[in-house]
């Protein structure tokens, strides 16, 4: 099989621009619709704090129908997480609440080996919480959801040991 000597040029050619192009991206990061927050153990838990708003038609149990410990996975929010934490160390124990003051929503996190967990209601508020043990080091995925898709409302999250 004969060549064109121009064409074995050509292809090496436009594989040193795709190269090039590839080499000039970007490394895309992980974002967050709302914001992130790094936290190391001892952090004062007036800091530990995220602002957002809900309004998202995606449902969460598409991502997880229940949590490690079995609860069930509710509500709509975005595909994309509202919040990144990134725990620097590992915890022995955090509570993550919602306040919205008093609008029904709820939480899944999602971390390292995608393991989940997931809230809602917190005794007699609307505003759901997760409290659980055993957090290891790393990025954990953070979506606030309404019970009803595309129901908007402001909140604030809290972090605390």
């Amino acid at each position: 099989m004969l060549l064109n000597p121009g064409t074995h040029f050509k292809n090496s050619a436009l594989l040193a621009a795709l190269l090039a192009a590839i080499a000039t991206l970007p490394v895309l990061a992980e974002t967050a619709n709302f914001g992130t927050l790094n936290l190391s153990r001892g952090f004062d838990s007036p800091t530990a704090m995220l602002r957002g708003s809900t309004g998202g038609t995606y449902s969460l149990s598409a991502i997880a129908n229940a949590d490690r410990h079995k609860n069930k996975c509710l509500g709509f929010a975005t595909p994309t997480p509202d919040h990144i934490i990134t725990l620097q160390e590992n915890f022995s124990k955090l509570t993550i609440q919602v306040n919205s003051g008093g609008k029904d929503t709820t939480l899944l996190v999602q971390g390292p080996g995608n393991g989940v967990r997931c809230g809602d209601d917190t005794g007699q508020n609307k505003d759901a919480t997760i409290v659980d043990a055993d957090w290891q080091a790393g990025s954990y995925r953070i979506w606030v959801g309404t019970l009803q898709p595309g129901v908007k409302s402001n909140y604030t999250i809290s972090v605390q040991e």
